[in-house]
């Protein structure tokens, strides 16, 4: 951008000046309350936490302790003395002042980001004047009237790894930002929330706010005057640093709250909510691995959560204990989609807890110990077939036949251990015991649905140790009836890609041009699409004696 350097010049505050090596940095009139700010150094951000002398070495110093701790030399100590305390045995390092950037106020960045991209301006307007021996272009009135007014037209406002450090003068931002309504301050030097209080104040419309990566300081009392974020919809505090108890603190500022990402905060859920975060929709809480089950009862009755993200946290189970077998939860009333991916969920208790979310449609849980390994395939019907009402699985989309599949095949596969815990398929004669239900709670509701599993139809199986099965089929043609029909053994575990790859081959037809479907003895005058590439025969409970109907 033309003349960055020198505008950064211009405009900085009498506070600061441009070192040799075009940072930002303090004069000598710094003070004692610089520590707690946060700065960069070539590209490096850091805290400070001591500023005075070191002896034996003339001058002054700051103590920083550095984000990336690998940065650092020692703890905060030097030659015995402890000048500051670091979390990390290198996190430390003393620094000349006049070495550090400590950032720049926010309508500053705003104007280095976003002025003077038209061109060039035009001849005549235009002259050259020297500040701290250092040539500057100064731009004409006409121009900064047109910049001015360009900038009170921003409505989005993206200030990524600028160097925001502060507001800068009262009243400034609201003058020549007035309706700007998203802002991006992630990457900065923001240090405490009441920087974010004097930005936040000036912007009356500012719907959407990403701090993510500010290590901010909060307050212990009143954290902002009321009415400070009246518009504030969507709010970003990743890598902040930020506990939940002072999440609640804040958010009473937060009245119309629909979205708050606290991704990585090493936070823990501490307390309920307690008239805030009422209109919470989202909430993000992944990549905070002290969060266990019991603490999610803490929030679970924010009235419109929709969407809560726990990936990462170390869950191992889920429990509705408010709710019986069969029963509905009053937990999480508004709950439709949960991620949970990245945890240590290995038991199948967990996920039929989950079929007691009275809302829950969809689910993400990859990565889990139940959903990996040689039973990944198992695992993922059996899911579908433990929750009766998800409509999305791990973001794909669960089709009326993927679903009709799956808890057929989930049906089958515990149909011996039905018998033995006492199924019968003489309803007069069906006392399944307590255990098994436990076990499997959608079971009754599966055999009302499809009906009681018939003898020849038992698999002898254990569902997530099912080993691949050769499936008898015959391969029709129902577009080209001069082709032979053939008869083809094909494993269970066969995805329908390679299905259509062998009849590619055999046919010399393009695999892009097949479709395939299939009929069944038992389901006479019914013809079911195999539409998704990735699934296998078995997924789709296609049997042996079954007919695939290949179309191109």
């Amino acid at each position: 951008m033309r003349g960055a350097d020198s505008r950064t010049t211009q405009l900085a505050s009498e506070r600061f000046h441009i070192v040799d090596s075009g940072s930002v940095i303090m004069n000598d009139t710094l003070t004692s309350d610089v520590v707690g700010q946060r700065v960069e150094v070539n590209g490096e951000r850091a805290t400070v936490l001591f500023y005075g002398p070191v002896p034996p070495v003339a001058g002054l110093w700051l103590g920083v302790e550095w984000d990336n701790p690998e940065r650092g030399k020692h703890d905060g100590s030097h030659e015995g003395t402890v000048y500051f305390k670091c979390s990390h045995p290198t996190g430390g390092s003393f620094i000349r002042p006049n070495k550090v950037n400590f950032g720049v106020d926010f309508l500053t960045a705003v104007k280095n980001r976003y002025v003077l991209e038209d061109g060039p301006e035009e001849e005549g307007k235009e002259h050259i004047v020297k500040i701290a021996n250092r040539p500057v272009e100064t731009i004409g009135f006409d121009s900064i009237i047109k910049q001015q007014s360009q900038l009170s037209m921003l409505q989005e406002i993206s200030l990524r790894n600028c160097a925001v450090s502060r507001a800068g003068d009262k009243g400034a931002i609201a003058k020549a930002c007035p309706n700007v309504r998203e802002v991006d301050l992630s990457v900065n030097l923001l240090s405490a929330w009441g920087d974010v209080v004097g930005i936040a104040a000036q912007l009356r419309h500012l719907e959407v706010l990403n701090l993510r990566d500010n290590k901010l300081r909060f307050p212990p009392g009143a954290p902002s005057p009321a009415g400070v974020f009246p518009a504030l919809k969507v709010l970003v505090l990743s890598r902040t640093g930020v506990t939940w108890a002072e999440v609640l603190r804040c958010a009473v500022g937060w009245p119309v709250l629909e979205e708050l990402y606290l991704e990585s905060n090493g936070a823990t859920i501490s307390e309920r909510p307690a008239d805030v975060l009422q209109m919470v929709k989202l909430l993000d809480l992944s990549h905070n691995q002290l969060i266990d089950e019991n603490q999610l009862f803490l929030i679970a009755y924010l009235p419109r959560l929709e969407q809560l993200i726990l990936s990462n946290t170390g869950i191992s189970s889920l429990h509705f204990p408010d709710a019986g077998i069969g029963c509905k939860t009053s937990m999480f009333p508004s709950l439709q989609n949960l991620v949970v991916n990245d945890n240590q969920i290995s038991q199948w208790s967990s996920i039929n807890e989950l079929d007691k979310l009275q809302s829950l449609r969809s689910l993400s849980c990859r990565r889990n110990p139940l959903t990996e390994g040689s039973g990944a395939q198992a695992a993922y019907q059996f899911i579908i077939a433990k929750i009766g009402q998800l409509h999305t699985l791990n973001k794909c989309q669960i089709l009326p036949e993927e679903r009709r599949g799956a808890e057929l095949e989930y049906r089958k596969a515990f149909g011996n251990e039905w018998k033995k815990a006492g199924g019968h398929q003489d309803p007069d004669k069906n006392r399944p015991s307590e255990e098994f239900l436990a076990a499997h709670p959608r079971y009754t509701a599966l055999c009302l649905k499809y009906g009681a599993p018939e003898d020849g139809e038992l698999k002898t199986q254990q569902p997530c140790l099912l080993k691949n099965q050769l499936l008898t089929l015959k391969i029709k043609y129902p577009n080209h009836l001069d082709q032979k029909v053939l008869e083809k053994q094909l494993p269970d575990s066969m995805t329908i890609h390679k299905v259509k790859g062998l009849l590619s081959r055999l046919l010399k037809v393009p695999v892009s041009d097949l479709l395939l479907s299939y009929e069944s003895p038992k389901m006479p005058g019914r013809e079911i699409e195999l539409e998704n590439d990735q699934q296998s025969l078995q997924f789709y409970s296609v049997e042996s004696g079954d007919c695939l109907l290949a179309r191109w």
